[in-house]
Parts: C-alpha cells; sequence; structure tokens
C-alpha cells in the first residue's frame, strides 16, 4: 500500500497470493509488475504460467518468448516453453509453423535440450526430456529394411535419453525407475533381451506392480516371436543372359 510502484513488491505478493490459490488476485499484481519494470522476465513467466491455464494459450505462449528473450540463460523459461508446446500441440502448430505432431514433439524435445544445455544436472529434467521420445513414431516407408533402420534409430535416441537420465539418478529407487523405462522401450522395439537385462536391476518393492506388468507383457511378446513363422526371403530373379 505504502509502495505500490515498487515492482519486486508486487511480485512477491502475486507469488504469495498465488500459493493460497488466489490466481487472479495474483495475476493482478504480476501485470502491475510486469508494466512497472517490462525488463524483468520474472513477471512474463509467471503470467505465461496463469494463461496457460485460464488461456488465452496464445498469450502463454508470446509471454514466455519474451521471458526467454529477456533471460535466454535461464533454463526454467526453456523448460515451461517445452511443456506448453508439447501439451498445446495444435497452437504450437500454427504458432511455429509446424506441419504434424511429430514436428511438434522435436520442437519440444529442442527446447528441453535447451533447458539441459543450461542445467545439465537436473534429473528430472531430463527425464521429461526422454518422457518426449514415447510419443515419437519411427518412419514407415515401402521398403521393410529402411522402416526397419527408422526404427531402430528411435531406439537408439530414446535409450540414450534414458541413459542420461540413468547418469543422473539421486537414488537406488530413480535409478531402477530409469530401468522401468529402458524394459519399456526395448519391448517395444522389440529388444527382448536387453529389456530383461534391464528388468533384472529392478528389485524394489515399490516398482513390483510396474516390473510384472513389464514381464508380462515381455512373455507375450516372446511367445509370439518364438510361434510366428519366419520371414520369407526375397525371390532371387535368376541373372538375365546377354545376347
Amino acid at each position: 500500500q505504502r509502495h505500490p510502484n515498487h515492482a519486486r513488491a508486487r511480485l512477491a505478493y502475486g507469488s504469495f497470493l498465488n500459493d493460497f490459490k488466489l490466481e487472479e488476485e495474483a495475476k493482478t499484481h504480476w501485470e502491475k509488475a510486469r508494466e512497472l519494470d517490462p525488463k524483468n522476465p520474472t513477471p512474463w513467466n509467471n503470467l505465461a504460467d496463469y494463461y496457460s491455464h485460464r488461456g488465452p494459450v496464445r498469450k502463454a505462449f508470446q509471454y514466455l518468448e519474451t521471458a526467454i528473450k529477456l533471460n535466454p540463460f535461464e533454463p526454467v523459461y526453456f523448460r515451461n516453453l517445452a511443456t506448453l508446446v508439447f501439451l498445446f500441440r495444435k497452437d504450437a502448430k500454427e504458432i511455429y509453423n509446424l506441419k504434424d505432431d511429430e514436428a511438434v514433439f522435436r520442437r519440444s524435445i529442442d527446447l528441453y535440450m535447451r533447458a539441459r544445455r543450461l542445467d545439465p544436472d537436473d534429473f528430472t529434467l531430463a527425464t521429461d526430456v526422454a518422457q518426449v521420445y514415447y510419443f515419437l513414431k519411427p518412419e514407415v516407408t515401402d521398403d521393410p529394411e529402411e522402416s526397419a533402420e527408422a526404427a531402430d534409430e528411435l531406439a537408439d535416441e530414446t535409450l540414450a535419453a534414458w541413459d542420461e537420465a540413468l547418469k543422473l539418478a539421486r537414488t537406488e529407487l530413480d535409478r531402477q525407475g530409469v530401468l522401468i523405462h529402458q524394459a519399456r522401450v526395448c519391448i517395444q522395439y522389440d529388444r527382448l533381451t536387453q529389456a530383461r537385462e534391464h528388468l533384472k536391476g529392478v528389485t524394489n518393492p515399490a516398482l513390483a506392480t510396474l516390473k510384472n506388468k513389464l514381464q508380462r507383457n515381455l512373455e507375450e511378446k516372446e511367445k509370439q516371436k518364438a510361434t510366428s513363422p519366419p520371414a520369407a526371403e526375397p525371390a532371387k530373379v535368376p541373372p538375365k543372359s546377354e545376347s
């Protein structure tokens, strides 16, 4: 009340109100802080969070882009924008002129990776990146070999992302949680022996339900593989004799 034009006081009071779920009141103070100190990226970021929940969503994109321009060294802003792109795919496609969901997911991964370069030791951030890979699909072409190669490349890329998370695991539960994800990826891409090896390392009772579910999926895939007829070899065309 005594210092209505103190931008940082407005910003702090808005955050205080937001903690008590008084979002509209918080927004009022953040908007005032933004007006008083437009070069401070924090109110832009906070307001982007508000608009991502209340709309208009496009304002959230705009405000986060502004926060990043004002401070391109803050990983939280890139992380928030990556999440926004992932969640609001239709808007992201239109705003960034992206042709399909695959391009949206790649944009999200790129933003997460920019955040990671600024904060390389954050385990949760590394898992955020790896999680997006679940939504990518390998390219399918008329050539089975090309399709298989594309699937292998995506599997390698996905497992590499989880390897990065594994290096940063803070606890044994974190580490085994990553093994669960790696086993799931291996099952998805028919790397069944590798999946079984990952599951062997999961011993924490808290992960028993997930482990048992994956083991059932793994055994089902192994049975399918054992009973499937071998792929037919392509017919050999005899060489033409020269006249």
